[in-house]
């Protein structure tokens, strides 16, 4: 029987060559916000224009993201990871050739596709290598993390060595990409593996689709604030704070670096105070923090970013395993629904914000944003604890933390 070190390296290691190809992957989501200035400096686009190429990577992410989740509940899917991962960077890569604002918008949206194909199937193999643990989960979605944190820089590096023209070499991180998920498959035995979780899934206890739901609002909620956020905080900066194009790429490091540290200290809390506690924690101190964005001015506004991150980042992972938990039958669902709106519906309504700050100030038009964390919040108070799927399927898992007494109200049918 293996002990316990052994039981160790096997988790630690796909879910390393994991994260390092989430992080590759989502360098191009990040990417997307990242080249919004260039676009607007470069090719004179309005802010409604350059939120418009958001919404390209985002809307049809959005659509098809839960449709390859719902896909691979039904057949294991291994080779999405590397292709897609290719998909991904080619999109980015072509979005500064030529000047035709449609082509851009048609490359991003491929580039959105590709993403979306990545996330529902790498979420349960994930799920499977981490074997429940909400630490080893909260590693994987680090790897997302600081793809997003890299983006900006990565973008002004090599748009610095020859404008838009030189985004071709945004390719590169693909290329990596690929290789690492070629090498996290054969680690975590992908057709096996996932064929395993789905049976799993079909074993375990029935769906709570109203909770599903309830969980899904609350993402969408973060979705807008943290896709809002990514898209005009650099151009916001400069405009508060000052400092050109160096402080609004600070900025955006900022937003993506500090969520990257959010999302490893989220799956330590949950593991000791339960996941919505902590989640609803989250989505309160971001409700501060956003009204800090908006409304500190000079310096202190980049502790504000910095706390807004941390806020929005801790329960990323907590909601890709709220989310499988309460779906057990559909775990690839799940997964591709919150994955998908987590950084993708917001996207939607990017264009909104932009038309906004187009007609009065890009400061009112963020201000709306702090009113979502709210009601994010609200909606989590109705949740409960689901059972894991690994405790439904009879295995092993991370030690579940029972949710603090005060938290009893929100149970269904509990007195209050």
């Amino acid at each position: 029987m293996p002990n316990k070190q052994t039981l160790r390296t096997r988790r630690t290691g796909p879910i390393t060559l994991l994260s390092l190809g989430h992080a590759c992957v989502d360098v191009y989501q990040g990417s997307v916000a990242a080249l919004v200035p260039f676009f607007v400096s470069e090719r004179a686009y309005s802010y409604a224009a350059a939120s418009g190429i958001v919404l390209a990577a985002s809307l049809l992410s959005s659509v098809v993201q839960p449709l390859f989740g719902a896909l691979t509940d039904k057949w294991a899917m291994p080779w999405l990871l590397p292709v897609s991962t290719l998909v991904g960077g080619a999109g980015v890569a072509l979005a500064g050739v030529g000047g035709s604002y449609a082509f851009t918008v048609a490359v991003v949206a491929v580039s959105g596709i590709g993403v979306a194909a990545y996330h529902p199937e790498a979420a349960r193999l994930a799920r499977t290598a981490s074997g429940g643990s909400h630490t080893a989960m909260g590693w994987f979605s680090l790897g997302g993390n600081l793809g997003f944190a890299t983006a900006p820089l990565v973008v002004s590096a090599v748009i610095a060595t020859g404008g838009l023209g030189a985004s071709p070499l945004l390719v590169v991180p693909a290329l990596a990409g690929a290789v690492l998920c070629v090498a996290a498959l054969r680690g975590v035995g992908a057709p096996a593996a996932a064929g395993a979780g789905a049976g799993a899934g079909r074993a375990a206890g029935g769906d709570d689709w109203v909770s599903f739901m309830k969980l899904s609002g609350a993402v969408v909620c973060r979705s807008i604030v943290f896709v809002g956020l990514s898209a005009f905080i650099s151009l916001y900066v400069r405009l508060r704070a000052g400092g050109g194009e160096v402080a609004g790429t600070a900025a955006l490091f900022e937003l993506y670096i500090g969520g990257a540290v959010g999302t490893v200290v989220g799956g330590k809390l949950a593991a000791r105070y339960g996941r919505l506690p902590v989640a609803r924690w989250s989505y309160a101190l971001t409700v501060l923090a956003v009204a800090g964005v908006v409304l500190v001015p000079g310096p202190a506004l980049y502790a504000c970013i910095a706390l807004a991150s941390a806020g929005l980042y801790v329960p990323f992972s907590l909601h890709i395993t709220l989310a499988q938990d309460y779906l057990p039958r559909r775990v690839g669902t799940a997964s591709g629904v919150t994955l998908g709106l987590a950084v993708s519906v917001g996207g939607i309504a990017s264009p909104v914000i932009g038309a906004v700050a187009d007609a009065t100030s890009l400061r009112t038009a963020l201000a709306p944003l702090i009113a979502l964390p709210a009601l994010g919040w609200l909606l989590l108070r109705t949740l409960h604890e689901p059972e894991t799927l690994e405790a439904a399927a009879g295995r092993p898992s991370a030690p579940a933390v029972p949710e603090p007494a005060a938290d009893a109200t929100s149970r269904p049918g509990a007195p209050r």
